[in-house]
């Protein structure tokens, strides 16, 4: 596994498996995100395999609605899950020249289980791959650590609820001003 530029890591009161099932739905991914970008998976298909691709349609405050067609890289059933995002299409026709380009960064979760029924759990983030200005402006992933804090604690919610999705999730700090901007604030 690359080593991550960015990681955030939380102990869930839940068994490895149960946990991975919620990450390898890309369904779920939405509901687990924490940046408020993702809103929906184009395909319900559970990720199985290195060589899976999954397409999450998201939203931009300055790119607008798009789809990333994300390449599975790594896989271990019930222990981790990586992929390189792909742009595979833009509603906005002055953005169709980086359709197909990769994102050059990868996203991942690790999971570890530390008993039957406690699991210690990693998202991360790996962009050393991306343009330096690129890399300036995300401060080589900090941008992310406060989003991946929301998504694991979205995780977490969801992992111990007992019926259907809250859809009153908690957003990031970082999800905070793109609600805003996508709102026209």
């Amino acid at each position: 596994m690359t080593q991550p530029s960015v990681s955030e890591t939380r102990d869930i009161d839940a068994p490895a498996a149960r946990i991975f099932s919620i990450l390898s739905d890309p369904a779920m991914h939405p509901e687990v995100d924490g940046t408020g970008m993702l809103r929906s998976a184009v395909d319900n298909s559970p990720i199985s395999t290195v060589g899976d691709v999954f397409y999450i349609k998201m939203v931009h405050w300055d790119l607008g609605n798009y789809v990333m067609a994300n390449h599975v890289v790594e896989f271990e059933q019930d222990r981790l899950i990586v992929w390189e995002p792909v742009v595979y299409s833009y509603e906005r026709p002055e953005y169709q020249s980086s359709v197909g380009h990769p994102a050059l960064r990868q996203w991942g979760w690790k999971l570890e289980p530390l008993s039957d029924d406690r699991t210690q759990v990693t998202e991360f983030f790996e962009g050393s791959r991306l343009p330096e200005d690129l890399r300036k402006f995300i401060q080589d992933g900090e941008f992310w650590r406060s989003a991946m804090v929301t998504s694991l604690e979205n995780l977490e919610r969801i992992v111990n609820l007992s019926g259907g999705i809250n859809r009153e999730l908690s957003q990031s700090a970082t999800a905070t001003p793109f609600t805003e901007l996508f709102n026209g604030k």
